[in-house]
């Protein structure tokens, strides 16, 4: 499972990830700006990636248009680093899960 996380997470999730999600990227790595969802978006559903946002914009996407790619929506106002973490090991089995249905496209943590 490699995450692709948006611009309004912070990059440095990425290290403290990397065990739980290897091969997860954040999308300046790539070069994407706050401009970008369409490109994001595509480039997630092109290169296998799960998108992860707290970002309304790309849940939305994901309702009208289903997936690929999957959307991890989280749901967590102003928090921690560390808090975002958490949240994503604590619910790895879900995520996992949710990877596997064919049917679904979002997945909203908080």
């Amino acid at each position: 499972m490699r995450l692709l996380l948006d611009q309004n997470l912070s990059q440095r999730l990425i290290p403290r990830l990397s065990q739980h999600f290897p091969n997860s990227r954040d999308v300046k790595a790539f070069g994407f700006t706050g401009d970008d969802d369409e490109s994001i978006w595509r480039f997630a559903a092109d290169e296998g990636f799960i998108l992860v946002s707290k970002d309304s914009d790309f849940l939305y996407r994901s309702l009208l248009r289903g997936h690929p790619p999957k959307f991890i929506h989280v749901r967590a106002g102003n928090c921690s680093s560390t808090h975002i973490v958490d949240l994503l090991v604590a619910h790895i089995e879900h995520i996992e899960a949710f990877v596997i249905d064919a049917a679904e496209s979002v997945l909203s943590l908080g």
